[in-house]
């Protein structure tokens, strides 16, 4: 008997030896050839190149990965106002990455020291670069209060470092996050030698700057089209020398593998950073993850923890405020050593608990922009898939079948604010974007235009003006929402600005109003729902205003797999 039972763990034994090697060999079969066509994948000699080795999308820095999932987005407790504004709704949000934190005073000084770098604000040719990106530091003074500490010290005094940024409009925050883009895929290019060690700080200059979608259309022209910068294939230790058999005649030799540029394939570059949209910031903001029963939410939260009150109810820090925001009138922060909150102004970034998440100040502190264009109502209709209002769609210039990358700096297009301000609308070294055209849209069912900012809340139908007017569009005054339009005309470097003071004007709300979330430094509790919405013109910053960035996720929906039994 004994002799049988080893003989029966033997055959398991070999057994499962038999199918494990059958098992590798298939996958290293895969791995070796094309399922498609048995032609070699990644052959040194050339071919199709691909990175079959590729695992998952690392967190950028400063991100974190928010799983995404369905959820009731808007109101669901009372509406004191009686606005209408974003009814209940469910939704369902992608998986993405969010900043840990809001972005801080030290994070937006290193983009104005690079800027002013790379765009030396005393070179007449550059100052509007690098003035147009300034915060606005002059939204702490009052007209009845004494801020002037504020004004000249919360943006660069180290003891600000890391409190929220203010004074930053919608655009700077945009043109930041674009910024953040190219330095993030930068670095990555040249920890893995694609670029030259340091040329990001020794070698970068206005007409020697790297930008991603340049690099991957025209690498060639990448970094001002310097070859000592931009490599073509790998040139660091890992890159191993590529085997030439040899012959009779001649013996087998080795030679320095070059490879090609990096690629989308290649799975090294990030998605870009941009803001996020309402649904992904309220989805955020709310974790109703962290009170999930197997498939379902135990109710909405109030607040981005659970319970109703705003003091925390755990033992150790019984009675400590969970945000940074308005006790009541005159009181921003307790009495003389018995701080509610610990702040007057803002506070510095992760001064209270993190919501389930892990994302700190989703509530108070300063409230947030978010990508969205306003409008009164969600329409959930159309879409309750990535919600998002403030598409407009483009495409890269093409010139004799070429992508038109920026070079002069003459060329430089600015965008005039409503308030005089000037930022710039790309840089050197990026690829001229134009509106997509009849070629993109032709026959489509999904989008028509490049133009879909108002697309169903603004159109001929939705006018107030229906019987003459053609399709809405971003200038049209006869839209739904008829708000004033203030004009600032440059002319030979003046500047006249001509406020609208029309007594006809019915709304503040038009295409370059976006929303905000979050209740702030300067709110009542009220505002820390996350389901609460204001909107700001995007062209104005305030002292209570901030942001932070988001990065979609690419691949499956969670690194793990989720079964019901979870």
């Amino acid at each position: 008997m004994k002799t049988n039972k080893n003989l029966i763990i033997n055959v398991f034994l070999g057994l499962a030896l038999l199918l494990g090697t059958a098992s590798c060999s298939k996958q290293s079969s895969s791995k070796s050839g094309s399922s498609a066509t048995g032609w070699k994948v990644n052959d040194k000699k050339g071919g199709f190149q691909y990175n079959n080795k590729y695992k998952k999308q690392d967190a950028a820095p400063g991100l974190v990965m928010v799983e995404g999932g369905t959820f009731t987005m808007g109101k669901v407790q009372d509406d004191v106002m009686h606005d209408w504004n974003n009814n209940a709704n469910q939704q369902h949000v992608a998986s993405f990455y969010m900043d840990e934190t809001e972005v801080t005073n030290l994070m937006y000084l290193e983009y104005l020291d690079w800027t002013k770098r790379v765009f030396p604000a005393d070179d007449v040719k550059y100052e509007k670069i690098y003035l147009g990106i300034l915060p606005d530091t002059l939204v702490w003074r009052n007209r009845l209060g004494y801020n002037e500490t504020y004004t000249n010290n919360y943006l660069r005094h180290p003891a600000y470092a890391s409190y929220p940024v203010v004074g930053v409009n919608w655009v700077q925050a945009v043109e930041f996050s674009k910024w953040r883009t190219e330095r993030v895929n930068e670095n990555t290019l040249e920890k893995e030698g694609y670029l030259k060690k340091d040329a990001k700080i020794l070698d970068v200059t206005a007409d020697k700057t790297f930008n991603t979608e340049t690099y991957l259309n025209a690498p060639s022209q990448a970094f001002g089209g310097d070859t000592t910068v931009v490599f073509k294939g790998r040139k660091n230790s890992k890159a191993k020398p590529i085997k030439v058999a040899g012959s009779k005649d001649k013996p087998a030799t080795s030679k320095k593998q070059t490879g090609v540029y990096a690629q989308r394939t290649s799975g090294l570059l990030l998605p870009e950073y941009r803001l996020p949209t309402e649904a992904e910031w309220e989805y955020a903001a709310a974790s109703d993850v962290g009170q999930r029963e197997y498939n379902s939410y135990k109710g909405q939260k109030k607040y981005p923890w659970s319970g109703s009150y705003t003091r925390s109810g755990k033992r150790k820090t019984k009675g400590d405020q969970l945000a940074n925001f308005k006790q009541g009138k005159g009181d921003y922060g307790g009495i003389a050593g018995w701080s509610d909150d610990g702040a007057d102004i803002t506070n510095i970034v992760k001064s209270y608990p993190p919501n389930d998440f892990g994302l700190y100040d989703m509530a108070g502190n300063v409230a947030e922009w978010v990508a969205d264009v306003y409008r009164p109502m969600v329409d959930d209709e159309v879409s309750d898939f990535n919600y998002f209002r403030g598409n407009e769609f483009e495409k890269n210039n093409l010139v004799n079948g070429k992508v038109d990358v920026l070079k002069d700096i003459n060329k430089i297009k600015y965008d005039t604010l409503s308030n005089g301000k000037l930022i710039a609308r790309s840089l050197p070294g990026q690829i001229v974007q134009v509106p997509v055209d009849a070629n993109e849209t032709y026959l489509r069912q999904n989008f028509d235009k490049s133009y879909e900012k108002n697309y169903r809340d603004g159109d001929k139908q939705s006018t107030n003006d229906f019987g003459n007017s053609n399709v809405a569009s971003e200038n049209n005054s006869n839209g739904m929402y008829n708000s004033p339009i203030h004009n600032v005309i440059i002319n030979s470097g003046v500047t006249v600005k001509k406020k609208d003071e029309t007594n006809t004007r019915t709304t503040l709300i038009n295409d370059k109003v976006r929303v905000y979330k979050g209740g702030s430094w300067r709110d009542r509790a009220y505002w820390l729902d996350p389901a609460q919405r204001r909107y700001f013109p995007q062209d104005m910053a305030t002292d209570y205003i901030g942001f932070r960035c988001a990065m979609s996720k690419v691949g499956p929906k969670a690194d793990k797999k989720k079964r019901a039994r979870n």
